[in-house]
């Protein structure tokens, strides 16, 4: 095999096209390469549910793109009702570790639990 021939690790058969080049590939002006494309967390409303569940994560080039494949990806078989995608990089969380401490000073305030109220049946949602 001469210098100027790919090797067979440096192409993929992905989409079902053939083999194609993994890199060096041109895009479009002010397109990012896919493999840098920003990681985004996807969550789904459902029919019946009253919030947004996260249902997975996917990469895209940009917001429209990762509602988009978040509807092809996790509402195939209609659904969903409302996508929300949100960056990963945007995402503030807790750890677990902090549990005790950022958790506890709600502990001592029972009142604020719904274990002293009898709720009808016929309220809905509860």
């Amino acid at each position: 095999m001469s210098d100027e021939t790919p090797q067979a690790q440096d192409f993929n058969a992905g989409g079902g096209h053939g083999a194609v080049p993994l890199e060096g590939v041109p895009t479009a002006v002010g397109e990012v390469p896919q493999g840098e494309w920003p990681l985004y967390e996807v969550f789904v409303r459902g029919k019946r549910g009253l919030n947004h569940v996260h249902v997975g994560s996917l990469h895209a080039a940009d917001d429209q793109m990762a509602v988009r494949h978040a509807r092809d990806v996790y509402t195939r078989r209609n659904e969903g009702v409302s996508i929300w995608v949100v960056r990963s990089s945007a995402v503030t969380a807790s750890s677990p570790d902090e549990k005790d401490p950022l958790f506890a000073p709600a502990g001592d305030k029972v009142y604020r639990h719904p274990t002293f109220y009898d709720i009808p049946d016929d309220v809905p949602h509860m």
